[in-house]
């Protein structure tokens, strides 16, 4: 997607109405569109419980006034030196929901130093391009994809998008899992209570292990309910879950755990508990001391060494940012900025594959861009035979000849789109010259490897558009002297006589 970058004058936040300053970004007829940088601000990090968090400054109000101004794209250019995070969504916030089902037009953010240099660009006069393509963003190192889900079991706490996409996806995980195209990790977050708190009465209700792995309470309510601790068992238990899973070479069944203890275990029915996690483990078949000794003690006054590394892998690494926002996807070390559904999840994963190396799921109607709906992509297409040469993908439509029934079609893909080799003369003739004579089906197509159009025998033309008989060739002029011959009588006989003789022909007329 092409644009031209736009820097407004007055609203450079976005956060009012673009109309109150007589703003407009309709681009004009035959123009570009247009991109709309603004600048990101407002107080966005807090400290809780000795932990760094982040309060997203709701990026969707600079989207949404940029968009009803007539902008195709949004820019917004961080403030801070820091990695790129996630825009976040917050599916859970009533007063912006009404917002995000009606936001149309992409968006994106993009570091402090590049949004200065876009500025600068701007304010010099400088006409300035920008190519959005999502295609390419996620890295393909190698012919496997890998990634990590960061997430939580806690139900009460705004997970059912979470709980949906699991379910959901849960198929494509575990095909491409099993079939080596992908390296799934699930991720767990904690906050650490601080030393002079961990005696207190909200430390020892939402920690484990004197106060250094805790959840906030599920139900925000320190008198009844469940607890914050509750929740850090149970992430913890899901991960000694997956690491069991991984020892026996079936990795894929942490999404059946996952998703079964959801259905089987909810914090609403009261079954949130230990019991009925170890019955979901009993009927997949795993080993239930190996994940009660992976889990360790929670009273211990020392480290676990399983959420210790769950801590440390939250800090950023390389190109991708410190996780702060659950729930977080990371594909291939960067992390993904987009919507939490299978179809969307699908075309980052299968982003990662280096083209023509992609797994046969990516090819899939889940992740279709549906292009070829609309004048077939402009692509070759035979429309009585109903074959075309365009194909969805992932990546967008390709025009490329297509196999029916085991015969290749060869060609651009754009023009034209020829059956060749074995079989071709079963499918519309090969695109030969056909043609049906008092029930006999004449046809020039010659059913070989070098795949050209030859007349049939006694047939005489360029094979593809007109095959012409020999016979009715000869018969027109000799009906046209014939019907001379009742005019002149019996000169033109001679004549007739004489034609055949030249022509070297005995065939009788």
């Amino acid at each position: 997607m092409a644009g031209i970058v736009v820097y407004p004058k007055d609203n450079r936040k976005g956060c009012k109405n673009f109309d109150d300053f007589g703003i407009s970004f309709k681009a004009k007829a035959g123009a570009m569109p247009n991109f709309v940088l603004v600048d990101r601000g407002g107080t966005r990090f807090f400290s809780w419980g000795g932990t760094l968090l982040i309060n997203s400054d709701n990026f969707i109000i600079h989207v949404w006034n940029a968009q009803n101004a007539g902008a195709a794209a949004v820019l917004v250019a961080d403030d801070l030196d820091e990695p790129l995070i996630t825009m976040d969504s917050p599916e859970e916030d009533v007063a912006a929901a009404k917002y995000i089902v009606n936001i149309t037009i992409p968006s994106a953010l993009v570091d402090k130093n590049f949004g200065e240099k876009l500025k600068k660009a701007i304010s010099g006069g400088d006409m300035v391009n920008v190519n959005l393509d999502w295609r390419e963003a996620v890295p393909h190192p190698d012919d496997r994809v890998e990634y990590e889900l960061w997430s939580n079991s806690n139900d009460e706490c705004g997970v059912n998008m979470l709980m949906e996409f699991v379910k959901d996806f849960k198929g494509a995980a575990q095909v491409l899992e099993k079939g080596g195209y992908t390296q799934f990790t699930p991720h767990y977050i904690t906050w650490y209570c601080p030393q002079a708190f961990t005696v207190s009465k909200q430390c020892k209700s939402q920690c484990i292990n004197h106060g250094r792995y805790c959840a906030p309470d599920p139900e925000q309510d320190f008198s009844t309910g469940y607890e914050g601790k509750d929740v850090v068992l149970e992430n913890l238990r899901q991960l000694c879950v997956f690491r069991v899973a991984n020892e026996t070479k079936k990795p894929w069944i942490w999404w059946d755990y996952v998703t079964d203890f959801q259905i089987r275990c909810p914090m609403k029915e009261k079954k949130y508990n230990k019991e009925c996690a170890e019955g979901v483990i009993r009927s997949l078949g795993l080993d239930l001391k190996k994940i009660d000794k992976c889990m360790g003690d929670p009273d211990a006054d020392s480290d676990n060494p399983v959420l210790k590394e769950e801590q440390d892998a939250q800090i950023g690494k390389g190109s991708r940012g410190d996780v702060t926002i659950l729930p977080t996807l990371v594909v291939n070390n960067r992390q993904y900025r987009g919507k939490l559904e299978k179809g969307a999840v699908l075309k980052a994963l299968c982003a990662g594959f280096e083209e023509t190396t992609e797994p046969s799921v990516c090819l899939t109607g889940d992740v279709e861009t549906n292009e070829c709906l609309e004048n077939n992509g402009g692509c070759w297409q035979d429309t009585t035979a109903n074959i075309t040469a365009c194909k969805d993908t992932f990546r967008g439509r390709v025009c490329e000849c297509p196999v029916v029934n085991g015969v290749q079609f060869k060609g651009d893909g754009y023009s034209s789109c020829v059956a060749s080799g074995p079989g071709r003369c079963k499918i519309s003739h090969g695109g030969c010259w056909h043609e049906n004579r008092n029930g006999i089906t004449f046809s020039a197509c010659v059913d070989n490897e070098e795949g050209k159009c030859t007349c049939p025998p006694g047939f005489i033309g360029d094979g593809v558009k007109s095959c012409m008989s020999m016979n009715a060739r000869r018969r027109k002029p000799v009906n046209a002297l014939n019907a001379a011959a009742r005019i002149h009588g019996a000169v033109m006989s001679v004549l007739v006589a004489g034609t055949y003789c030249i022509s070297g022909s005995t065939t009788p007329a």
